[in-house]
């Protein structure tokens, strides 16, 4: 298989209510939170139901699909809300894990395009372009805040409830004694364990002809 390309590219902008949303849902607790981006240039940030630790996100499947449903209702297209994937890291690295890597892989490796973004309680962003058409082409893309957008008031009162009726608190899972060596099928029931669109298989939209993720 050949490698794809890696390069840099346009930033990824974010308007100034949605970074400031971002950043206060990423402070409110200790976990990590996920997110989906809402248009081409971030306008909005729309949590979804989730069961969060410092080391995982786990999307509620129904939770998803009722986002879905919303998004079309209001005339939406997947290009414009199912294709931007945020989520934060509690620590200072947002480089992406390896169960993120997994996680976008699979949930948006055949879509036309999508974006992997990070934000980590230090400050540090990362976000990655995929772009699947022709021989593949995957662009490193810095960040930016565009004051130049309108933007309403930010809304704290509003957030925070969203996230208190979004955001379910876990414990991080143990460390598991295991084997030196995983065989292959074990190392991927593991990343399922931290994979926050486990089960969307299973997503009531991916039985019928409308795939959200395409």
């Amino acid at each position: 298989m050949q490698a794809k390309r890696i390069l840099r590219q346009a930033p990824l902008r974010f308007s100034p209510y949605a970074w400031a949303k971002l950043l206060y849902m990423r402070d409110l607790g200790s976990t990590e939170v996920g997110a989906f981006g809402v248009s081409k240039v971030i306008e909005e940030i729309v949590l979804v139901r989730q069961h969060c630790s410092e080391l995982t996100v786990k999307f509620e499947d129904s939770a998803v699909a009722d986002y879905f449903d919303d998004q079309v209702d209001q005339g939406r297209s997947p290009e414009v809300f199912a294709r931007i994937w945020v989520h934060t890291h509690p620590g200072s690295s947002a480089f992406p894990s390896s169960t993120d890597e997994e996680t976008f892989e699979r949930c948006f490796g055949t879509a036309d395009w999508a974006v992997m973004f990070i934000l980590a309680r230090g400050g540090n962003t990362y976000a990655r372009l995929r772009l699947s058409g022709g021989p593949g082409v995957e662009l490193v893309l810095p960040v930016e805040v565009d004051f130049r957008l309108p933007f309403p008031a930010a809304a704290p009162l509003a957030w925070e409830a969203e996230y208190q009726t979004k955001v379910i608190h876990h414990e991080a899972p143990a460390p598991v004694p295991r084997p030196n060596r995983l065989s292959s099928n074990s190392a991927r029931e593991e990343l399922l364990l931290l994979d926050p669109f486990q089960g969307i298989g299973l997503h009531p939209l991916r039985q019928s002809n409308y795939d959200p993720w395409f």
